[in-house]
């Protein structure tokens, strides 16, 4: 396993593949195995002659466990990001995270844009803005005694997801607590690069992608069809859709 410290978290990372970097940063949950390479991502990037970075995010896969909630401000967590591609001695990238990850990407582009080549946002649309990120109730759903004691849907979904992914409930409960800081309107329209927001047609965590797109200047959309939040991540039509964005982007 690759690692490298940001600070007192040891992230752990890939880096596969040569040519112009991009970097992948998964959602809630999830890890870099679970979100990039079972799916074919990192396959489908390579390929396509990309050099891939991906990074286990603070508190999930190979990466530190952290229970303060304090730990997984925004901030932090975009900082993490930033750190790697310093690490790795690269200018500039492109980035693209899902969910969870397309919010620290969001981030990344607004702080760091002389870093970020371009964005892409996937399972991430109006909600970036108006929302601050996954239901605070998913915590409660990660401490309850068992899966079958969580009635409520979406928590059931990402306790169950949690679990597949043999993810530290507790550090995930942390993790919905501290990162709920909300993207502005203002700040969305502020950010520079170009940004791909790809978002499922019947996806009901994430909010439509076209108002969000409105707000930041340039944005597309690629609709991700007949897909929910879960789906829509190894989605063929998202694959081709990213690829033509990454030949064409400023």
């Amino acid at each position: 396993m690759a690692s490298f410290r940001n600070g007192d978290v040891e992230i752990a990372y890939l880096d596969e593949g040569e040519g112009e970097p991009i970097v992948l940063v998964h959602g809630f949950a999830s890890n870099k195995e679970v979100n990039w390479i079972f799916p074919n991502w990192v396959a489908t990037l390579t390929r396509a002659g990309r050099r891939v970075i991906a990074l286990d995010n603070r508190g999930h896969g190979q990466s530190s466990k952290l229970y303060d909630p304090a730990a997984y401000h925004i901030g932090l967590m975009t900082d993490d990001v930033r750190a790697l591609i310093d690490y790795l001695g690269i200018a500039r990238a492109d980035v693209m995270g899902y969910s969870m990850g397309g919010r620290i990407t969001a981030f990344l582009a607004l702080d760091h844009p002389d870093r970020v080549r371009s964005a892409i946002l996937g399972g991430i649309g109006i909600r970036l803005v108006d929302g601050a990120g996954l239901p605070a109730n998913i915590a409660e759903a990660l401490e309850a005694p068992s899966l079958g004691d969580v009635t409520d849907p979406t928590g059931h979904m990402f306790r169950a997801f949690a679990q597949q992914t043999k993810s530290d409930l507790k550090a995930l409960a942390a993790c919905i607590r501290g990162s709920r800081q909300v993207m502005t309107r203002e700040q969305a329209g502020a950010i520079k690069v170009p940004v791909l927001i790809a978002v499922g047609t019947k996806d009901t965590v994430a909010g439509a992608a076209a108002p969000l797109a409105a707000l930041i200047p340039g944005a597309r959309v690629l609709d991700i069809p007949g897909r929910d939040h879960m789906l829509a991540v190894g989605d063929k039509a998202y694959k081709a859709g990213v690829l033509d964005f990454l030949n064409v982007r400023a």
